[in-house]
């Protein structure tokens, strides 16, 4: 049982709303998952400067001196966040080759994702999530079920440009997927069966397809029971399996669109009595776009 939050606003006057919003999403699921939690914040303009590349870091204290760049360095509780001008997918070879042994919790321009082990509230306050801003908010609060509570088994996952996936389930046939993507050359993080699903994410876009497409191909794919939330840059998409039985509720106005793992996570978001909502149907994809 885990929590999933997502949030993809609409009208730029909310923008300086969004970390206040998520934060409150976020810590309404934290019964749902108290041992470690994360998010994806687009757009926040101190996080991941527009313009900007920004890869999220931990395990290693990242500096400017053994990068050998022009880089800044913020730390965010666990969680460093390195930028630099130029492109992220550079600015993330450099930073692996100085820490070969920093697990990369995402990168791209205009994302920054935070994460660590411990109670949501404890580390949106450690993260000063209150106070982002931006378009886009992506979180999850986990209950370890396929892994062990360590950073790298904490959601999102974040592993191609500007993407993350949070999931609340579980994957039957992920040991298979994984010997399948590793024999084709693609790296793994840990053993939680959600970066099997990542990583698959990650492929089907990186050869071309949209989101609803490596979706409809993961739902075909995949044996389990799971609520997805995959987002990008400029889209935000919602799906679950074919039975439908881990809770999922989206609601959306004008202003926004919004996805939690139940009601009340989306409850006090501005406008939420005049929202439509609904429960997402099996293996529907509901997608957005900026």
């Amino acid at each position: 049982m885990c929590g999933i939050v997502g949030l993809h606003l609409r009208t730029p006057e909310l923008y300086p709303r969004l970390g206040e919003l998520l934060t409150a999403m976020l810590c309404e699921m934290g019964d749902r998952g108290s041992d470690s939690a994360g998010v994806a914040v687009y757009g926040d303009p101190t996080l991941s400067p527009s313009g900007r590349g920004c890869v999220s870091v931990l395990e290693v204290d990242p500096t400017a001196d053994a990068l050998g760049l022009d880089v800044s360095v913020s730390r965010h509780g666990d969680t460093y966040l390195v930028t630099a001008e130029g492109s992220s997918e550079v600015l993330l070879d450099a930073v692996e080759a100085a820490y070969p042994d920093a697990l990369i919790a995402g990168f791209g321009s205009d994302m920054a994702v935070l994460k660590g082990v411990g109670h949501p509230r404890v580390l949106a306050d450690a993260w000063g999530l209150a106070k982002a801003q931006g378009w886009q908010g992506v979180g999850h609060t986990r209950m370890a079920t396929e892994s062990a509570v360590t950073p790298a088994g904490c959601h999102p996952y974040a592993v191609g440009p500007q993407q993350c996936m949070v999931h609340n389930g579980s994957f039957a046939n992920h040991a298979t997927i994984r010997r399948e993507l590793r024999a084709a050359g693609v790296q793994f993080d840990s053993d939680n069966d959600t970066e099997v699903g990542a990583r698959f994410i990650a492929e089907q876009l990186a050869a071309g397809h949209n989101v609803e497409t490596a979706l409809k191909e993961l739902c075909a794919t995949f044996d389990g029971f799971y609520t997805l939330l995959v987002s990008n840059r400029d889209s935000f998409a919602v799906v679950r399996d074919a039975i439908a039985c881990k809770p999922a509720v989206i609601a959306e106005t004008d202003d926004w669109v919004a996805m939690g793992s139940e009601y009340r996570a989306l409850a006090g978001l501005p406008g939420v009595e005049a929202a439509k909502i609904w429960e997402p149907e099996p293996e529907v994809v509901y997608a957005w776009t900026r």
